[in-house]
């Protein structure tokens, strides 16, 4: 049972956002090093030359982020999620798994995935599980790969349940961030019209299209490559943003463009000590919150706007 470590370099000026990005996918707690106040820090305790050369030497440029994956998930498709939320938040970083046949990890992670009941009635399906039969939930069909959207995270359990609540027969829903694809599947799956998923990593959308193809709605869900909303088309009745604060934040600016008279919004993905920044952006750009959702640590907001 060998927890993974995974350790993210980034500029010291940087910590902060990148923390939250990183944090989002840390299972096991997350240890930032910093040793930009090493000096105020340390000398006001340690007489001089009582502190060791190597801890001197350290670059108080940088800071190392430090998570700890648990076996039952795929450090592959954490470094994958992390790096694209990272790009998007353009967050100049390095990745660092423990040395390890990439192969091996996704292989071993499997056997501890199972399938997932969500809400009152949804059940996530991994592929290379047996089938559950005789279940009255809407089932989807999920293989991740190497995209984040499992639904073993809570801010992913959390939308899927939004979207459960507020997903009505022929509406036209916007996943920005698909990942694997399966907030959009579950949209149609439960009678939406229409899908379109967004997302900045092609191995993404590459997976979010397969798992459609899983579950029979090609046509109906369709992942396109691209920046945020740079795809979408239209009008939305439904949006879903399952990412990180950052890049929530940066959606109230314009997101009102995409969407219907009376569409709601979803964000997920928000850490808590992140959720007053982001309830002071909605409340700039003219939303108001309707209805808000938290599971350890973790915020769910569905706005609607004024």
């Amino acid at each position: 049972m060998q927890w993974t470590e995974l350790t993210v370099k980034v500029n010291h000026k940087d910590t902060e956002r990148a923390s939250d990005i990183v944090g989002f996918a840390a299972e096991g707690g997350i240890y930032v090093e910093d040793y930009s106040s090493l000096e105020s820090d340390v000398y006001e305790v340690i007489p001089w030359g009582m502190i060791d050369d190597e801890l001197l030497n350290k670059d108080r440029e940088t800071v190392l982020i430090h998570i700890y994956i648990k076996p039952e998930s795929n450090p592959v498709e954490v470094k994958a999620f992390i790096d694209e939320r990272l790009n998007a938040s353009k967050i100049a970083h390095e990745i660092e798994l423990v040395k390890k046949d990439e192969d091996q990890w996704l292989n071993n992670w499997r056997q501890y995935y199972k399938p997932i009941e969500v809400g009152e009635n949804l059940l996530i399906q991994p592929v290379f599980k047996e089938e559950v039969k005789d279940t009255e939930r809407t089932v989807i069909k999920i293989e991740p790969g190497l995209a984040f959207g499992t639904g073993n995270h809570e801010s992913t359990r959390l939308c899927l349940e939004a979207v459960e609540k507020y997903t009505q027969k022929d509406i036209r829903v916007l996943d920005v961030g698909c990942g694997s694809g399966i907030l959009g599947i579950a949209a149609t799956l439960l009678g939406a019209k229409e899908a379109d998923g967004v997302d900045i990593d092609e191995t993404a959308v590459r997976i979010a299209n397969e798992n459609a193809e899983l579950n029979s709605v090609v046509g109906k869900f369709v992942a396109r490559c691209g920046d945020l909303t740079e795809k979408a088309k239209g009008k939305y009745d439904l949006v879903l943003a399952n990412i990180v604060a950052d890049v929530i934040i940066s959606l109230t600016d314009n997101i009102k463009s995409f969407m219907s008279e009376d569409a709601t919004f979803v964000m997920s993905g928000i850490i808590d000590t992140r959720e007053g920044d982001v309830l002071a952006a909605l409340d700039k750009n003219g939303f108001d919150i309707i209805e808000r959702k938290t599971q350890n640590g973790w915020v769910c907001l569905i706005a609607k706007s004024k």
